[in-house]
């Protein structure tokens, strides 16, 4: 474990072989207050940072990735009283559909974020391009998107001051160049295909395009719609692609207008309906019952679920 400067000894219940950091590191990490984390561990319960003797918090990877996907979800207007569950349903979904083998390589992902930070801060595309390969070599696909490459593209497109949108717009490009590239030839010369679109002004276009790859990872081609398509066209879209189902992608809170639309959608359709995205982990109550089926957000979950969905279509 890195030695504190100044740090108080540590507890005997503290990790002896993970890396922790003081609060003000969290700080400039996240660019969440210490009012904030402080108030969502002790209101919330959302993190539990481990104390030295002296009553320092200490903060693990895994608690700064926590309070990184707390500040994305309360961004996109989720009330901090709710994440809990999410956060809770998210971890048990990871965890369900993780392959072994990178749950025990976990301590690298950090690493391969560094390297990564570096590459971008330097606009190496050279460097990015290797690390790029490297980390596909490496880890399952779901891995390298949410453990890796997401995270840093995230955590760019929230930092402020100068420098910070180029490089934010660099990895942006660079990844939706390589994504494109991979649904491209994933989907080949395929006759059948899921249809992928976003709801509008839900997502950026590298959010759609992973969770494209994502998807189409145990269910086949999967091709995805253009940023922007309209909900009252893909009725048209559909009659005359005719996909094997319809899969509509969202990064935020469903509003009970979005609800009623997507009813509507799915009695116009020829097709089967699905949400997928964080959306669909906070609609999964108001549709139980419903026939839009909702596939979660995370990696190999989505695809699962997914493929079940067609499966399931195909029986009937």
């Amino acid at each position: 474990m890195t030695k504190l400067p100044g740090a108080s000894p540590l507890a005997p219940d503290l990790p002896a072989q993970e890396e922790l950091f003081p609060i003000r590191e969290v700080v400039r990490l996240t660019g969440v207050n210490p009012v904030t984390l402080r108030a969502w561990e002790r209101r919330y319960g959302l993190i539990q940072p481990v104390r030295t003797e002296g009553g320092h918090r200490l903060y693990s990877q895994a608690d700064i990735e926590a309070i990184r996907s707390i500040l994305a979800w309360t961004e996109r207007g989720v009330a901090v009283s709710k994440v809990g569950s999410l956060l809770a349903r998210s971890a048990e979904g990871k965890a369900a559909a993780a392959p072994a083998d990178a749950a025990e390589a976990g301590g690298d992902l950090g690493e391969w974020q560094t390297r990564l930070r570096e590459a971008v801060g330097h606009f190496d595309e050279g460097r990015l391009e290797r690390i790029y390969g490297q980390v596909f070599s490496t880890y399952p696909l779901s891995t390298v998107f949410q453990d890796i490459l997401l995270p840093v593209w995230q955590e760019l497109q929230r930092q402020k001051g100068f420098g910070h949108a180029s490089r934010w717009l660099f990895l942006d490009a660079f990844l939706r160049a390589r994504v494109l590239q991979r649904l491209q030839l994933a989907r080949g010369a395929a006759d059948e295909c899921v249809l992928l679109a976003a709801i509008p002004d839900h997502c950026h276009e590298l959010e759609l395009l992973v969770a494209g790859l994502l998807l189409g990872s145990d269910s086949g081609a999967v091709r995805t719609l253009a940023i922007g398509q309209p909900l009252e066209e893909l009725g048209l879209v559909c009659q005359e692609v005719r996909p094997q189902a319809l899969v509509l992608y969202s990064k935020r809170p469903p509003s009970a207008l979005l609800l009623r639309q997507l009813d509507k959608l799915a009695l116009t359709l020829d097709c089967p309906l699905a949400l997928a995205g964080e959306a669909s982990e906070l609609a999964e109550g108001d549709l139980k019952g419903s026939p839009i089926a909702c596939l979660g957000s995370s990696g190999r979950l989505m695809a699962r679920r997914l493929a079940q969905f067609l499966a399931g279509h195909l029986d009937t």
